[in-house]
């Protein structure tokens, strides 16, 4: 991984669960990895491959997906879009070195190169975000291309950056004391409130895609042709085999919970194993946020508490519907 990250003062930002953020930070995602494909069989290979529908994605747009094993099992969760000469997707990094390993597998008869790029990730985030990144990446869309590599909007002023060293020197000095320098933990903040999935490694191989909800994420195509996995996939949207869904969850907890860890969850009177943390971020006031993967026929009132602790948390609404509308 590049060091670029230690030339600059990205630090902690200090929120409570109440707290308004900066009108405008830039995120240092060193806590994620950006792979890249090129090659004239880039998008062939990879629709079979990956739960998305590759063929159909503009280059204004980018795309969630899952990249699962044969028996339909998420080896990572991704976002996928249009980068320079091809292809490029982000992950958690902690999961990079043996995703790309699984999907280079079948890439030996296919002109397709996959790179672990040393580029820079970066985040872009609050009310005045979406100004400062399209006043500077000129284009239409979600998905632009800036002078070394691409600005991906996440949602309303949100943006992922994939640039070279150099260019992010150039932005960082350009907004200069308009932007607040915030290290990774707010980024996974926002990942959360907008209850987006990341597998890491303690968690590869644990779930099928709609457990993840990348169906409500529009990170699963059922109309696409055959891809690794989907045979799965396919008898979970039609046949209901799936019993787990991902939600966001809060309480108070001493440390934020970490990918992998347990919650319990009440059964009447009585407390069961519940589900696996896929995510977690504390806030100074000793409110935590978490994403956990748990049965999707829960009570309403249920409640939950992480495992070997007493206090009680509860579910919050998702951004998104988890009804299947098909």
């Amino acid at each position: 991984m590049t060091n670029w990250y230690q030339t600059h003062d990205f630090n902690r930002l200090s929120l409570s669960s109440d707290s308004t953020l900066p009108a405008l930070s830039v995120i240092a995602l060193d806590n994620l990895a950006l792979v890249t494909a090129v090659g004239q069989d880039t998008v062939p290979y990879l629709q079979g491959q990956l739960t998305c529908d590759l063929v159909s994605l503009e280059k204004t747009r980018s795309t969630l997906a899952a990249h699962c094993d044969a028996k339909g099992k998420v080896w990572s969760a991704i976002r996928l879009f249009h980068h320079n000469d091809g292809v490029a997707y982000v992950q958690p990094a902690s999961v990079a070195e043996k995703q790309l390993t699984e999907i280079k597998k079948y890439a030996v008869f296919s002109k397709i190169t996959f790179t672990q790029s040393e580029q820079v990730l970066l985040g872009v985030a609050g009310e005045k975000a979406d100004n400062a990144v399209q006043s500077r990446y000129i284009g239409d869309g979600d998905v632009r291309a800036t002078q070394t590599g691409t600005a991906v909007r996440i949602e309303a002023n949100r943006w992922l950056l994939a640039m070279d060293a150099t260019e992010a020197d150039a932005l960082i000095a350009d907004l200069g004391e308009r932007a607040t320098l915030c290290d990774n933990s707010v980024w996974q903040m926002l990942e959360l409130r907008a209850a987006i999935p990341a597998v890491e490694l303690v968690n590869t191989n644990e779930f099928i895609p709609q457990a993840l909800n990348l169906q409500a994420l529009d990170g699963i195509s059922f109309k696409k042709g055959c891809y690794t996995g989907q045979e799965t996939v396919a008898r979970a949207k039609y046949r209901g085999i799936n019993k787990r869904a991902t939600y966001l969850l809060q309480g108070e907890a001493e440390q934020a919970p970490k990918a992998g860890d347990v919650f319990d969850r009440s059964v009447g009177d009585n407390w069961r194993m519940g589900g696996t943390v896929l995510s977690g971020y504390r806030f100074d006031d000793g409110q935590a946020l978490a994403l956990v993967v748990l049965p999707n026929n829960l009570e309403e009132d249920s409640q939950f508490r992480l495992a070997d602790t007493e206090a009680l948390w509860h579910k919050v609404d998702l951004p998104y519907s988890l009804e299947d509308d098909a």
